[in-house]
């Protein structure tokens, strides 16, 4: 019985987006659609919770690869359009377990921090904050004074920050993403919310990082 809601290409698509490989090799044209169909087809039909034929999985493969030429052209004209990018080097990530809430802990924290300088980013994740910050004499006197074993320290970053008009935000994280990876650039961590994305690389990565985004967003 097929599931409620579920076609077969958006059960394609689910199932190729969620694997990177794939989803790389189809972008590429390097992928045999047939032998991929035989591949998902099982869990395709998982999916629709019945049989599927295999020429209608490999239709909506086909359809799929043909939207990402289409896609890619609005998108790299619109998604970076007028958006602001801005790098800055010697940045550290602070990672603190989620146990440090207690008390007030953060707010006392980030008071701190606000004296020695105003350029940080806070994160709360599950389980853990993160203080994205320059890394700054003020900076570590303040974590050499907090109980030894808690905090874990990634230094020598570059932090690029993009801001976007509203209106051209929807995918915009998705899209960021894909670009630096089809450009062979790896990020360290990225932080997106629905005023900026905050991406962290390495030394080495940061300059190439930069001149991609900067690029797409003059057009």
């Amino acid at each position: 019985m097929k599931a409620a809601g579920v076609s077969v290409p958006e059960a394609v698509r689910e199932i190729v987006t969620r694997n990177r490989s794939v989803y790389d090799c189809m972008k590429m044209d390097l992928i045999n659609y047939t032998a991929l169909a035989v591949k998902i087809q099982s869990e395709v039909e998982r999916h629709l919770g019945g049989p599927v034929n295999l020429n209608t999985i490999v239709v909506a493969i086909k359809r799929y690869a043909d939207s990402f030429d289409q896609k890619d052209e609005v998108r790299s004209e619109t998604v970076l359009k007028d958006a602001r990018i801005s790098l800055t080097d010697g940045m550290v990530d602070i990672k603190l377990p989620g146990d440090a809430y207690d008390d007030g802990y953060p707010a006392d924290l980030l008071e701190k921090f606000s004296r020695v300088t105003k350029d940080f980013d806070f994160f709360k994740l599950p389980g853990s904050f993160r203080l994205l910050t320059e890394d700054l004499e003020g900076i570590r006197r303040i974590m050499s004074s907090m109980p030894q074993g808690q905090e874990t320290f990634s230094t020598g970053l570059v932090r690029i920050k993009i801001s976007m008009p509203l209106e051209q935000r929807a995918d915009a994280g998705s899209y960021v993403v894909e670009l630096l990876h089809k450009n062979g650039v790896e990020f360290v961590d990225a932080y997106f919310s629905r005023e900026n994305m905050i991406i962290t690389f390495d030394q080495d990565d940061a300059a190439r990082a930069y001149e991609v985004l900067r690029t797409v967003a003059r057009g």
